[in-house]
C-alpha cells in the first residue's frame, strides 16, 4: 500500500509549549485509525499539522508527498483537496441549501461544468443517503444528518484519506453508530480514515489501529 503520511522524530509545539514530541508515525492506504486520548493530549494539533493548519517544529514530515517542514502556503489548497475533512461543528454554510453547499466547495477547487457539478453533488448525497434533502438548509436536518452531508462534503473531490475530528462527539449513540458505519464503509472501499475520538466502544465495533495519546507521545 502506498504510504500517505510519514512523520520521523516530530515535534508539534502549540503557542511555544511542545505538544508532541519524537513523534514516529506511518499511514498507508486503505486503514481505519483511532486517535485516542484526553483533551489537549495533542489530536487535534497532529491533525491540524496534516493540512498545515499548525506548523511542524522539527522532524521530518511529508503528507501525500508535500513536504510538510517546507510547505509553501500557496500549495496547500492542492493538498487539502486530496484530504477530506470532517469537523466536528460541521461548519456548514447556514444560509444555503445542502446543495449549495457542495457546489460551493465544487466552485471554490476549481470544477467549471455546472451539469457535471450538479450529477456529482447528487452521486456523493447518494453515497451518504442524503439525496432527498438536498434543497434544505443545514438548520433545517438533525446533528446526524448535518453530518452525512459534513461527510459528503468531504467525498467531493474523491480524497485519498479522510480526517474526521470528533465525527461522532455531539451525536446520540444511534445516531453515532449510523455515523461511524458510514465512515467504516467508506474505509473499506479503500480511502484511508483518521479518526480522533472519545468513544472507546467504536475500535471494538469497527476494527482499526489505536494511536494512544498520552504526556506528549503516541503509543
Amino acid at each position: 500500500m502506498a504510504v500517505l503520511i510519514d512523520y520521523k522524530n516530530v515535534e508539534i509545539r502549540q503557542a511555544d509549549q511542545i505538544v508532541l514530541h519524537d513523534l514516529t508515525l506511518k499511514v498507508e492506504g486503505g486503514e481505519m485509525i483511532y486517535m485516542l486520548g484526553k483533551v489537549g493530549s495533542g489530536k487535534s494539533s497532529l491533525m491540524k499539522t496534516f493540512y498545515g493548519a499548525l506548523p511542524i517544529a522539527a522532524g521530518e514530515a511529508t503528507v501525500l508527498g508535500y513536504d510538510m517542514t517546507r510547505i509553501r502556503r500557496r500549495k496547500l489548497p492542492y493538498l487539502r483537496r486530496r484530504l477530506g475533512i470532517i469537523f466536528q461543528d460541521y461548519k456548514l454554510l447556514t444560509d444555503r441549501s445542502v446543495e449549495e453547499n457542495l457546489l460551493f466547495v465544487l466552485r471554490a477547487t476549481g470544477w467549471k461544468d455546472k451539469k457535471l457539478m450538479h450529477e456529482h453533488v447528487r452521486e456523493v448525497l447518494e453515497q451518504v443517503g442524503m439525496e432527498t434533502k438536498a434543497y434544505k438548509k443545514p438548520y433545517e436536518l438533525s446533528g446526524g444528518e448535518q453530518q452525512r452531508v459534513v461527510i459528503a462534503r468531504a467525498l467531493l473531490n474523491s480524497p485519498e484519506m479522510i480526517l474526521a475530528d470528533e465525527p461522532t462527539g455531539n451525536l446520540d449513540a444511534e445516531t453515532g453508530k449510523e455515523i461511524m458505519d458510514l465512515l467504516y464503509a467508506i474505509s473499506q472501499a479503500g480511502i484511508t480514515v483518521l479518526m480522533s475520538t472519545h468513544n472507546l466502544q467504536w475500535p471494538e465495533l469497527y476494527p482499526g489501529r489505536k494511536l494512544l495519546f498520552e504526556n506528549g507521545e503516541i503509543h
